[in-house]
């Protein structure tokens, strides 16, 4: 399969070395090479996605070049591959720095992170909608139905749908967002933020709900003191994001939305496990996401519960 793909890869890019499979990614494939003397990653499609609304590679590698000419600190996109042995994916540059979420929280991070996080997510808010006519607007409904299609019960995530549905803040006009903003989808480095990585989430939604994402829980890595992703405190995270936006979120908001995102996170983990219980993709990776999928359940429970819902 390696040689296969080594000279599938070789017919667009010239001479390259042999492809490196790079660990992560739950539902795609990551393979490391070099052309040239330049690091490149392929990033290929998998057995299945997170959420039915995932972009196709093909989309994503166009989000990512409307946000990389935009100077968002993303890989420069390098080509999209319609198919790559059964499969579609596309080659962007490969940044140097880390990305594995429980090594970025033991690591000795700039204080300037959450800045820094804020900066990179201001600039994507303010990508234009125009240049991506294929985003779609998202809703909390897209979760019901989600939900639906897993065919069981489970308490805690309907009863976090009901309440954010009750009690949504008033909405903002949608803009485009990265969808799953946090660490582990970012890359690293001593100097601070060196990327954004991951784009298949993309789509028009309120900021504010983007912006909360990086809060849950999940994404903290074993570090829960530090509400934002386990790197930091929140409040300069929101200072310089409302500084730059002007969208002026309050604390309150990234309460509704940090459940949100845990509701969301929960089902995401419940489809993913169904590729496996359906032999859809045999993993044991895709059935400990069905595990952690009850701790995120627990979460939601204590999140209610700050929220008065007993």
């Amino acid at each position: 399969m390696i040689a296969d793909m080594r000279e599938a890869l070789e017919a667009v890019l010239g001479p390259i070395s042999e492809p490196v499979l790079v660990a992560g990614g739950a539902s795609k494939e990551a393979w490391a090479v070099d052309a040239g003397g330049e690091p490149l990653l392929v990033r290929r499609a998998g057995g299945g996605v997170i959420h039915r609304h995932t972009l196709s590679l093909r989309h994503e590698f166009e989000v990512l070049r409307v946000a990389h000419e935009a100077g968002v600190k993303a890989p420069r996109p390098v080509a999209y591959i319609e198919d790559l042995e059964g499969r579609e994916a596309f080659v962007m540059e490969r940044l140097e720095g880390e990305t594995i979420g429980r090594r970025i929280v033991r690591m000795t991070v700039p204080e300037r992170l959450p800045v820094e996080m804020a900066e990179e997510l201001a600039k994507i808010h303010a990508l234009p909608p125009h240049e991506l006519p294929f985003l779609a607007e998202a809703s909390i409904d897209r979760l019901v139905e989600e939900l639906d299609e897993v065919g069981e019960p489970h308490p805690a995530i309907e009863l976090g749908l009901w309440w954010l549905r009750e009690h949504r803040p008033p909405p903002r006009d949608p803009v485009v967002v990265h969808g799953d903003f946090r660490i582990g989808n970012l890359v690293v480095g001593e100097t601070g933020l060196v990327g954004v990585l991951d784009w298949e989430f993309a789509h028009l939604d309120d900021p504010a709900r983007d912006l909360s994402f990086a809060l849950v829980r999940a994404w903290r890595f074993g570090v829960p003191e530090k509400r934002l992703g386990g790197v930091g405190d929140v409040e300069p995270y929101l200072g310089r994001y409302n500084e730059l936006t002007g969208f002026d979120v309050r604390p309150e908001e990234l309460d509704h939305w940090e459940l949100a995102g845990n509701v969301a996170w929960a089902v995401g983990c419940l489809t993913q496990a169904q590729r496996h219980l359906t032999g859809q993709d045999r993993s044991v990776e895709l059935a400990i996401l069905g595990r952690l999928g009850a701790e995120v359940e627990y979460e939601i429970c204590h999140l209610l519960e700050r929220q008065g819902v007993a």
